[in-house]
């Protein structure tokens, strides 16, 4: 059985049980009680799962009592109803508690991954089909092969084994990885107990392979292959321990994490709707969370 092989109707209640336990009912005491938190978090998962936009769910709520049943809702949610949500439920603190339910929830008691790898990709901020992309100002001009020199930039930590994304970051790229090494790792320590940690090339340095082994007490497998080619042994210590003894069955394992982003672009798409980086960045944490709840179903 496949991810891709989830109905509608399985992924809805999976997201409603995460957000019951994560988030409060209500946001206010005084809110109008006409449809609870779980339930419009579980209809923007439902919308990230089913690849449309929020007039799309709320005409498929109409027309599948089913859907409205599984999660006991009365009244279906006007799109706009579901836009003001996303803003409220996506927001970073509301965003972390739900990544923490999911990981509780796929864990249990067993906090512990022998194996997690970190990578970064880019998403492409519209929908335009190549078609579209490939055009000419002149006859004489070049072909134009990108849409903008900017893109939302989605940096994750994922358990090897179970493709779970563990904590991740969301950005504009294109930028260098390796600041963002230790800010993934250490919040993904606070959620597991990790063992292991693979990484490429982008994200090679002393300071990195100090934090994660002297602080957190991680093993790290990074190629010492950072800046100019050259025959010299590589500065600092840890940098030079991966020269002489890489792990490289150990390190083909990476991909793994590779194929974490090539479920979530092919089961969500390779784009973002959002207009603006705030929007865009929203997006980026729903897609995270919907990849978390499918994986947690199909467990």
């Amino acid at each position: 059985m496949s991810v891709t092989s989830k109905s509608p109707l399985d992924v809805l209640v999976t997201a409603w049980a995460v957000a019951k336990q994560a988030l409060p009912a209500y946001r206010h005491v005084n809110s109008p009680k006409k449809f609870t938190q779980h339930q419009l978090f579980a209809c923007l998962v439902l919308k990230n799962f089913q690849r449309l936009d929020y007039r799309g769910i709320t005409e498929q709520l109409l027309d599948c009592p089913s859907l409205t049943e599984a999660i006991e809702l009365d009244y279906i949610p006007h799109y706009t109803t579901l836009q003001k949500a996303a803003q409220r439920l996506l927001a970073c603190e509301a965003v972390q508690s739900l990544l923490d339910e999911t990981v509780a929830m796929q864990m249990g008691r067993r906090k512990r991954v022998p194996e997690a790898a970190i990578d970064s990709t880019g998403l492409e901020a519209t929908c335009a089909s190549a078609y579209f992309v490939r055009r000419r100002k002149t006859k004489d001009s070049p072909w134009k092969t990108v849409v903008y020199q900017r893109y939302p930039k989605l940096s994750l930590v994922s358990d090897v084994r179970t493709h779970f994304i563990l904590a991740y970051r969301v950005g504009k790229g294109p930028r260098p990885d390796v600041d963002e090494f230790q800010g993934l790792i250490d919040q993904a320590s606070k959620r597991v107990r990790l063992h292991r940690i693979l990484a490429d090339a982008g994200y090679d340095s002393e300071p990195n392979h100090q934090f994660a082994r002297d602080k957190l007490h991680l093993r790290t497998i990074i190629p010492a292959k950072h800046g100019r080619p050259t025959d010299k042994p590589a500065s600092g210590r840890y940098r030079r321990l991966m020269q002489l003894r890489f792990d490289h069955p150990r390190y083909r394992q990476r991909s793994q994490v590779e194929t974490v982003m090539s479920m979530i672009k092919r089961r969500q798409g390779n784009f973002v709707r959002g207009k603006t980086d705030h929007a865009r960045h929203k997006e980026l944490h729903l897609m995270v969370l919907t990849h978390n709840v499918m994986i947690l179903w199909w467990a």
